[in-house]
Formats: C-alpha cells, sequence, structure tokens
C-alpha cells in the first residue's frame, strides 16, 4: 500500500514538473518579440493596419511587434511562411479575405487549408472598397452604368488588381447580364491612375488606396459594396440598393499557425480587444478608410471566417470565374 501511494505521489510530481515549464511560457508569453507576416507590400492598405495594431499591441504585451511584408502570389508567399512557423504566438498572420475567402476557390492546387492550417484569434474590421468611374463619364449612378453597358456591349473595360475588385465585378457582370470587360492590374495605385485616364471606365476600388481621390472629386464613386455601406463615404449608396443581394465585404483578421495553445490566442484576442478599443487607433485607421470591426472570441471569429469561404464560394461560382 505504501509503495503504491508513493508511485501515485512520484506520478504527480513527474506531471507537474513537466506542466510547469509549459505554464511558465504560457504565462510569460510574449518572451521576445512576435513577427506579424502581412502578405501585401508596404504601403498597401493591410499593411497600415498591421503597423497601426502591431504597435499597439506591442505596448500591451511588453514586446515590440514586427511587420514582415511577404507579398506575392496572391497571399500565398505569406502562407507559406506562416505555416513553417512554430505555433508558439510568437508569428502572427495579419491577412484578409484574399488568402481566406477567395483563393481556395480561384486558385488551382491551393497548397494550404485556410481551416485547418491556422488558428482564428481575431477579426479585425474591414476596408470598403466602391465601384468608382471616371469624373467625367456620364454615369452617375449605379442604374446608369447598368443602362450604358447595355447600350454599349463590350465598350467598358474594369481593373482587377485584386481577388475583392474581380469578384466584385464580376458578380456586377453576371447580375445585370452585361458584357464588361476585365483588365489584369499588378498594383491598386495603377489601376486608379488609369480610371482617371479613361484607360479603364470603372474599378472597384479600395478606400485605402482610392479614398483621398474619391473624396477629393478626381473620381466618381457609384456605391460601395457592402450592403451595410459604409461610414466613410456616408452619401454613396450601397450597390445592393440597386442590385439585391449584393454585398461583398473585404474583411482583415490576425490569425496564428494551427496548434497554438489556447491560452496564448485567447490572451492575444484580450488584448486585441483593448487595441481595437482605443480611440486612437480607431482614428489612426479611420485615415486610411479603415472601419474597425472586431469579433468577440476566437470562436466568432472562426465561425465568420467559415461563413466567408462558402460564401466567396458562392459568389466565385454564380459568376464562373475560372481558377487560374
Amino acid at each position: 500500500m505504501q509503495r503504491r501511494q508513493t508511485m501515485v505521489w512520484a506520478a504527480a510530481a513527474l506531471a507537474a514538473a513537466v506542466a510547469a515549464p509549459v505554464s511558465r511560457a504560457q504565462g510569460s508569453y510574449p518572451s521576445a518579440p512576435i513577427t506579424m507576416i502581412v502578405p501585401f507590400a508596404a504601403g498597401s492598405g493591410t499593411d497600415a493596419v498591421a503597423r497601426a495594431v502591431g504597435q499597439k499591441l506591442g505596448e500591451r504585451l511588453g514586446q515590440p511587434v514586427i511587420v514582415d511584408n511577404r507579398a506575392g502570389a496572391n497571399a500565398q508567399i505569406a502562407v507559406a511562411a506562416v505555416l513553417k512557423a512554430k505555433p508558439d504566438g510568437q508569428t502572427l498572420f495579419m491577412t484578409t479575405n484574399t488568402s481566406h475567402s477567395a483563393n481556395p476557390w480561384l486558385v488551382k492546387n491551393l497548397k494550404y487549408d485556410p481551416i485547418k492550417d491556422f488558428t482564428p484569434i481575431a477579426r479585425v474590421g474591414e476596408l470598403p472598397f466602391a465601384l468608382a468611374v471616371n469624373v467625367d463619364s456620364p454615369v452617375k449612378s449605379v442604374q446608369d452604368l447598368i443602362d450604358y453597358a447595355k447600350a454599349h456591349p463590350g465598350k467598358i473595360s474594369y481593373a482587377t488588381p485584386n481577388s475583392t475588385s474581380l469578384v466584385a465585378s464580376e458578380t456586377l457582370r453576371f447580375l445585370t447580364k452585361t458584357d464588361i470587360v476585365g483588365v489584369p492590374y499588378k498594383s491598386s495605385p495603377q489601376a486608379l491612375t488609369d480610371l482617371m485616364g479613361n484607360q479603364v471606365q470603372m474599378y472597384v476600388v479600395d478606400l485605402g488606396s482610392g479614398g483621398s481621390m474619391l473624396k477629393a472629386g478626381k473620381v466618381r464613386a457609384l456605391g460601395v459594396t457592402a450592403a451595410k455601406g459604409s461610414s466613410q463615404l456616408p452619401g454613396v449608396p450601397p450597390i445592393g440598393k440597386t442590385l439585391q443581394g449584393f454585398d461583398i465585404t473585404s474583411w482583415n483578421g490576425i490569425f496564428a499557425p494551427a496548434g497554438t495553445p489556447p491560452a496564448i490566442v485567447n490572451k492575444l484576442n484580450t488584448e486585441l480587444q483593448a487595441v481595437l478599443a482605443d480611440t486612437e487607433v480607431q482614428k489612426q485607421l479611420a485615415v486610411i478608410g479603415f472601419e474597425v470591426w472586431p469579433t468577440k472570441t476566437p470562436q466568432e471569429f472562426a465561425t465568420y471566417v467559415a461563413d466567408q469561404l462558402q460564401y466567396w464560394g458562392k459568389l466565385v461560382k454564380q459568376a464562373d470565374i475560372p481558377a487560374q
């Protein structure tokens, strides 16, 4: 009996010895600077959000958050870097619907699973997009654009520098049964420049890169892509008011590699809630057209990501956009 009790005590001591380092490691998190990987170039909307949020998050965690831009291949280069990282909370991934909603439907032989390969932490918010035309265009509303496109089949071209612009434009084409032509672009600034020069006649532009031009009247906004509208363009109606059911949101959120301990995930979520509630951060992000819209829990964000994946699949399929 005494020998059995001694064995139980020994086992308990061993378990405590093993658990103690894990507990201490999680309790002292983060123990080093955090790397936040961003799938777009410096100067992009997502990069600006990452730097603003990362700075405040680092202040709260007591370790700097270093933004690591891994642009290219529709976010796939950045994803590859995240998948190689240890699931210890020292590497985070600030990304958008490009990697987690659109790529699974637009990219052939995708080498990652947007659900299984990541641990959701929190949605940060959204970057509104607006349907814009050249300021000298006779088109003054979404309905005007539809009527003009039907009267001039094949004469309207649109810029597509990202997945949101592509899917939104193709959804518009599908719902209106019009003949409009897509023109691929490598960057949003060039697409906006060509819209101003009338090399393309329409462009679904993000407010991060196009907000100042829209507000200055350099290009004309006809409608915003989100059904709920945008506080950044309060006088511009949702496209969905003219085309029932049109609702496309470019969301932004933070993930960690799959297998990141729940204690670390919850700590990050708690600190991000405080960061995103900071009025200074909200004002800073509003300048670039970003709207703070956080999820409350990691579980809520996980559900949102899964729902958006299916929704974007529906959009891509109904518009018959081929995977590349």
